[in-house]
């Protein structure tokens, strides 16, 4: 069955230490729940290449934010972000299909090759 979901994916500063990183995953999913979404998943596509320099930086770590709800977590999710220092992009788009199947949360160099791996696979079938 069809449901829409609404997919965040947000860009942190490439510098910041991976204890921080973990601190804004969770108060980004924090944010979700507290205005009544529910956390589908949440996936850490690890640090990229950017495509074109962004508040100079050439790199940044990746991360998915799947989340369900009536669109009212949209806003105050998208406010945080907007106000903090360490997100240098994001975007939120509305989702029309099947809902994700749940992963659990990866942080670390294998976690993040093994999303990395799996996004490449996806592509490419």
């Amino acid at each position: 069955m069809s449901q829409p979901y609404y997919e965040t994916m947000y860009i942190l500063r490439p510098d910041i230490p991976e204890e921080e990183v973990e601190n804004h995953v969770n108060k980004y999913r924090d944010i979700v729940v507290e205005a009544g979404g529910e956390v589908l998943d949440t996936q850490m596509r690890g640090k990229r290449r950017l495509a074109y320099s962004i508040a100079k930086h050439r790199e940044g770590i990746y991360v998915q934010l799947n989340h369900n709800g009536d669109g009212q977590q949209v806003g105050p999710l998208e406010r945080a972000m907007r106000l903090s220092e360490d997100v240098i992009r994001y975007l939120t788009v509305k989702q029309d299909g099947p809902l994700p199947t749940p992963r659990s949360l990866t942080t670390g160099a294998s976690g993040a090759g093994e999303s990395a791996a799996a996004a490449t696979e996806t592509v490419e079938a």
